[in-house]
């Protein structure tokens, strides 16, 4: 199987109060295919289920993110959620409260039939 990468959205999530990963990673996932419509896939005789997507979330604490969760905010296909170091974390003035900030990168790609 060869893939084909056919669209990359970003998006970005935060979790106000709380320092919630997961929260602000489903928010980065829902602002990068807010916007997107992706009726090529019929053109190419594929469905939304053929669709492979890969999720990339970026946090200060990547192994707060429970990636399952993440994964549900994508409607079609097979997904694949990984997350990694980065975002950012802003502390608050006082106390130990922090605005947490997430990156998402959302590729999707075909199989184009050939081997690969």
């Amino acid at each position: 199987m060869t893939r084909v990468r056919c669209i990359t959205e970003m998006g970005m999530g935060v979790d106000v109060h709380g320092k919630d990963a997961t929260k602000a990673a489903k928010r980065a996932v829902s602002d990068a295919i807010r916007h997107s419509s992706l009726s090529f896939v019929r053109m190419l005789g594929k469905t939304a289920h053929d669709m492979l997507v890969d999720v990339t979330i970026a946090v200060p604490n990547p192994e707060a993110v429970d990636t399952a969760a993440v994964a549900k905010e994508l409607p079609y296909g097979t997904v694949t959620v990984t997350a990694v170091k980065g975002g950012l974390e802003v502390p608050a003035e006082r106390g130990n409260d922090s605005i947490l900030i997430a990156n998402a990168a959302v590729v999707v790609s075909l199989d184009d039939g050939t081997p690969g």
